[in-house]
């Protein structure tokens, strides 16, 4: 990815935090990525794209933040993978998951769901092999899950439930 296209796709995933998916008109998401309207078409010619764009980008920075200098395996660094859950949900993502946000603002939009469909399955995947317990990417899913759609409402005591049915997968 360019620079350029770094900078529309984080400037695009800011200004979709800021004003969700169904407000902002394109005039915003100029602004927010800092190019002209012609730049901005260039490396984005749709607003699916633009949406995708600034999706891939944030699914980017979101591995990197959960998964970058994992410092355990085991127990261990699936507790450390849901507190860094946590620190992203309280800077990041305090409204809750910006994938979910996408697909529920375009449901009907193929590319949107698969985007989705795949950033959950690697962030499952991803955690279950730092674990250990590559037979429990689902179990992972629905307590990362949990965790992220929970997190508006409960907070910090989400991460702490998350922690504990975590902790769980490797009883027995």
């Amino acid at each position: 990815m360019t620079d350029t296209a770094t900078r529309i796709a984080a400037g695009l995933e800011q200004a979709f935090v800021e004003f969700g998916f169904a407000e902002p008109a394109v005039e915003t998401l100029r602004e927010a990525a800092g190019v002209s309207m012609r730049t901005l078409y260039k490396y984005t010619p749709s607003r699916d794209d633009m949406v995708l764009s600034a999706l891939e980008h944030r699914h980017r920075r979101y591995l990197e933040h959960i998964f970058g200098g994992l410092p355990d395996t085991g127990p261990g660094a699936l507790a450390e993978i849901i507190s860094r859950i946590a620190q992203w949900m309280a800077q990041e993502a305090p409204r809750g998951c910006l994938f979910h946000a996408a697909v529920a603002a375009a449901p009907q939009n193929e590319r949107l769901r698969e985007l989705l469909k795949h950033h959950k399955a690697e962030v499952a995947s991803r955690a279950a092999r730092a674990a250990g317990i590559e037979d429990r990417e689902l179990d992972l899913s629905l307590i990362f899950e949990g965790l992220t759609q929970s997190w508006p409402l409960h907070g910090e005591a989400a991460a702490n439930s998350a922690r504990r049915l975590a902790e769980s997968l490797f009883a027995g």
